[in-house]
């Protein structure tokens, strides 16, 4: 039989910590939790035990969670993280500390034991998430996106992704499941996504070429790329040569 869990819970408001505590200690995953009421004492803690899993709130005084993320990045084996904070906006920078989960509060029971069966199976234990039938997703593929439909933050493998379309200080993502928010620049995306098969196809736009399946000339010199549900995106006639480029056309 697989080990059970050791986890390190962190929050500075003793009752989210309670909280979070007693959800961690119901999972059958799970043997031990111990609990940090700020980033101080967790890291005191990880500096002398080791733990399988930290569940860690993002904003408290001091050593606030990404900042304890950031020192934990230097030890010879950091403890896989998952973030849990009331706060979606920290979403991003999470992830780009390479973060396994991402969780906004109130957390629900089958929400959380995905993220614990996230951390057995990222600390060897051979646990898979609850959602079987999915396959486990890569954290650095995971995007963070404003989910405009009630609120929360939708976790989206970035080759679900069919396009992005700057739109004032969001860009909209636009992929197979839906439509939603990243705060940002097309700009900043387009240098961090370029080996990853998004091409800058115009002042608004960048697409997937992976999920592309024409390209369709234009009367005007300049041309379309269609993507499977029928979408398309407008390429800009001074992007033409670098998208030829990219698909080994002359």
């Amino acid at each position: 039989m697989s080990a059970r869990l050791r986890l390190l819970a962190v929050d500075d408001e003793q009752p989210a910590l309670e909280d979070l505590a007693r959800l961690l200690r119901a999972s059958p995953a799970v043997s031990e939790v111990v609990c940090a009421a700020g980033g101080d004492e967790a890291l005191r803690l990880l500096s002398g035990r080791t733990f399988d899993g930290l569940f860690l709130d993002v904003r408290m005084p001091s050593l606030d969670g990404l900042e304890l993320a950031g020192v934990l990045r230097r030890f010879a084996r950091p403890p896989p993280i998952v973030f849990v904070s009331a706060h979606e906006q920290a979403a991003v920078p999470a992830f780009e500390l390479r973060a396994l989960d991402y969780l906004v509060k109130p957390v629900g029971r089958h929400r959380l034991e995905v993220a614990v069966a996230r951390v057995a199976e990222a600390a060897g234990n051979g646990l898979r998430p609850a959602a079987a039938h999915e396959e486990p997703m890569d954290e650095s593929d995971i995007v963070p996106l404003d989910n405009p439909r009630g609120g929360g933050t939708r976790l989206l493998h970035r080759g679900e992704i069919l396009y992005l379309q700057s739109h004032g200080d969001y860009v909209r993502v636009v992929s197979v499941h839906g439509r939603y928010l990243l705060r940002g620049r097309l700009s900043e995306l387009e240098g961090r996504w370029h080996g990853e098969g998004f091409v800058r196809v115009h002042r608004r736009y960048m697409a997937n070429l992976n999920r592309a399946v024409e390209v369709r000339p234009m009367l005007n010199g300049t041309a379309a790329i269609v993507f499977g549900d029928g979408s398309e995106v407008p390429v800009a006639r001074r992007q033409l040569p670098e998208l030829r480029r990219r698909l080994g056309r002359p």
